[in-house]
């Protein structure tokens, strides 16, 4: 049974010219970033032969893969212009303009400006400066570009906010990105409308630092305020999801939304990071271990069906195996379902890569570990869903996705964009098993 909405918008009609081709690292905030650039580049005349490369600089690996595939693009474009920018660009531009492939490079800001591309895409007349990136930590208010669609995707992301003001001694991201900076809530009500009404089912809000949010602005609107400012304005989205949440930063309200609002999905991925309490010290973590888990137990008492996940970092420098066994233990504790793990990466100029580090065969070890741990989580919680009954997102033609953000297999073709039924009848160790209901 299809819902009675709209059909889902998901990118420029067959007959629009050629878009530039966007390659995007990291975070759902590049995502929404990287449709702005898409949209932006159009628009000042980029075509097909331009590629755009949005990185990423959460971790070593991260640069690493952004450098290799800027290689392997200019062999497959020999004669196209590759423009890179993102996160890593912003806080090292010179080793990208360093490379024989890189055209130009931009910082954060000047990513999402129509001028840089248009003089880009007319560089032959007038070259354009090589390397353009101001001081993103002087930056103003986050762009305010509407995204009304997004390209292949059944979820739309709608950014919050923009920047952080913590200084986690692992992290960089702080100088790539800027401090906190919100938009308005009548805006990301507006923009939240447009998509709803535009067939989007779910809507996802990103940022940095979500929690974070409106503590620039004038009235101070916490998170909870705008979830549930947007969930009253916006009656016709079916589903709200958020991103990564501070476990530090997950206040009584929004808590009680979680257990009051049915239509805000019950899925919580914590910016965990680690769990024991001199490791998060040394992080300059604002949880501890018993906190992260308080949180935990207070959102599972006021929505039962909720389910955990958690960015982890193994091996952080002076983590000793019992410290590691703690963060182990945590994950069967808290009861955590999906993991993102990280070998931990010493990023340049932080106070942890100045620490005393952890081999990295032991890193990568521990990481392994953490992640056979997640899987077996993962399994256990597929195995305890079959046998019920639940609407899905449809993603593809054949996939979906669960409230509680279960990618689901279909063994029937369905609509991108619908909600359906499906009973789920069995599990892989990727993905649930959605059959029609009878």
């Amino acid at each position: 049974m299809s819902n009675p909405r709209p059909a889902l918008r998901t990118g420029a009609p067959s007959s629009a010219p050629p878009n530039p081709h966007i390659v995007t690292f990291g975070c759902r905030l590049n995502s929404v970033e990287s449709e702005i650039i898409r949209l932006e580049a159009a628009a000042a005349g980029a075509d097909d032969t331009t590629v755009v490369v949005n990185t990423c600089a959460v971790t070593g690996e991260a640069v690493r893969q952004a450098r290799q595939a800027i290689r392997r693009l200019r062999r497959e474009n020999p004669d196209g212009r590759i423009i890179v920018t993102g996160c890593a660009a912003q806080l090292d531009p010179r080793q990208f303009s360093m490379m024989p492939e890189v055209d130009r490079v931009l910082g954060n800001a000047e990513k999402l400006q129509r001028r840089h591309y248009a003089s880009a895409v007319d560089g032959d007349a007038d070259p354009p400066e090589r390397v353009v990136v101001s001081d993103v930590m002087t930056a103003a208010n986050p762009a305010t570009h509407p995204v009304e669609s997004f390209d292949g995707r059944s979820r739309a992301m709608v950014q919050v906010q923009q920047g952080c003001d913590h200084r986690c001694t692992f992290c960089t991201i702080p100088f790539a990105r800027g401090p906190n900076r919100s938009l308005p809530v009548a805006q990301i009500v507006d923009q939240i409308r447009r998509l709803a009404r535009g067939g989007y089912p779910e809507v996802v809000l990103t940022g940095v630092d979500i929690c974070s949010y409106g503590a620039d602005l004038p009235d101070r609107p916490s998170l909870a305020a705008l979830v549930g400012a947007l969930l009253t304005a916006v009656p016709e989205l079916p589903r709200l999801r958020l991103s990564s949440l501070d476990p530090a930063a997950i206040d009584i309200d929004l808590i009680a939304l979680f257990g009051d609002q049915p239509r805000l999905m019950p899925h919580v991925h914590l910016s965990l990071q680690a769990a024991d309490d001199m490791v998060l010290k040394r992080m300059k973590r604002r949880h501890s271990r018993a906190g992260a888990l308080a949180v935990v137990e207070a959102l599972r008492r006021a929505r039962p069906d909720i389910v955990f996940g958690a960015d982890l970092i193994a091996g952080f420098p002076t983590e000793t195996e019992a410290m590691f066994a703690r963060t182990l233990s945590f994950l069967e504790e808290a009861g955590l379902v999906y993991l993102h793990v990280f070998p931990f990466s010493p990023r340049p100029d932080t106070p942890a890569a100045r620490m005393p580090q952890v081999p990295g065969p032991v890193r990568r070890a521990r990481a392994a570990e953490l992640r056979e741990a997640g899987a077996r989580a993962t399994a256990r919680h597929f195995a305890d869903r079959i046998g019920q009954r639940i609407e899905v997102v449809v993603e593809g033609e054949t996939t979906a996705r669960s409230p509680d953000f279960a990618p689901v297999r279909l063994e029937f073709a369905a609509r991108p964009g619908d909600i359906i039924p499906v009973a789920l009848v069995g599990a892989t160790h990727d993905y649930l098993i959605g059959a029609p209901t009878t």
